[in-house]
């Protein structure tokens, strides 16, 4: 069986790469990850769409596509317009009767969003996002909750998207755990102080939570190199530090968006013709040359 890249995943709270068997018994499983050990890997053959994943389940790309090397979602466009019209975050399944939290996160100085997540997800989103520090505001249904995030949007001047490029400039330069808590807790009483929340939303009291740990920050070093695309036989060996959103970081200061590894055969990297992967040097301010391909979220 061929198994393909699906990218980061967190998993307990621990990073781990995905993966997704096509064949006879086919499926999903992860690894762990280990900061502090080597690791390598390198792309064989051709980057695939990997179909529709819902409910926990994956659905096969029926034509099984090739996609770009650069783009950092890993569906063909018929899987992606099927995977938008399930999606709540492109308000295309309003009827979700799932129970549904607001949250604050914050990713630097002064760079804090706002956004929902369905409940039984726990925190798992705000893994997904590299948020640095966080904190829930309210509870509900999903409307009620979407509701309040607009709400929320408009009274403290946040947005519910953020470019990632602008989310990893900051990762290496950060302000000291407390000062990360004490803009969150005052973020989160400007909220509760506003008038105008649905009356079926329950507010959650301020409970500022810190990923230092579960990232590696500690020991992360500033960006300086980005992969901007895998390409067949591209080669990637380090020493992991840490891991943040979909972020790889490496000890020499080279960050791979793993977003950009979904779709593709890994392999061992003695077993590939070995090949220069694209990177980037990025300066502070988070102006690579990937920021063009850079989503969202």
């Amino acid at each position: 069986m061929t198994w393909w890249c699906t990218g980061l995943r967190w998993n307990d709270g621990r990073p781990a790469m995905g993966w997704y068997g096509r064949g006879p018994g086919r499926g999903e499983r992860v690894s762990l990850l280990g900061y502090g050990q080597p690791l390598g890997f390198a792309a064989r053959g051709e980057r695939h769409c990997l179909g529709i994943r819902r409910a926990g389940r994956r659905t096969p790309c029926p034509t099984g596509r090739t996609v770009p090397g650069r783009a950092g979602n890993a569906q063909c466009p018929e899987c992606a317009g099927l995977n938008r019209s399930f999606s709540v975050a492109a308000d295309t399944n309003a009827g979700d009767p799932r129970t549904y939290r607001v949250y604050l996160a914050w990713f630097g100085a002064g760079l804090v969003k706002v956004g929902i997540t369905a409940e039984e997800r726990g925190s798992v989103r705000l893994l997904e996002q590299g948020a640095v520090a966080w904190a829930w505001l309210g509870r509900g249904p999903l409307m009620a909750t979407r509701r309040t995030e607009e709400l929320l949007r408009a009274a403290l001047g946040v947005p519910d998207r953020i470019a990632y490029a602008r989310k990893r400039s900051l990762r290496g330069d950060l302000p000291p755990a407390p000062e990360r808590a004490a803009e969150v807790a005052a973020l989160h009483a400007r909220a509760a102080a506003l008038e105008g929340w649905p009356e079926s939303l329950e507010r959650l009291e301020s409970e500022v939570t810190d990923h230092a740990g579960a990232f590696g920050l500690d020991a992360l070093p500033a960006p300086v190199r980005v992969i901007t695309e895998m390409v067949p036989g591209g080669r990637v060996a380090g020493r992991l530090v840490g891991a943040a959103g979909p972020d790889l970081h490496f000890a020499d200061g080279l960050v791979v968006d793993t977003r950009l590894l979904a779709g593709w055969e890994l392999v061992a990297p003695g077993e590939s013709g070995v090949t220069d992967v694209p990177e980037a040097e990025i300066s502070v301010s988070g102006r690579d040359a990937a920021a063009a391909q850079d989503g969202l979220f």
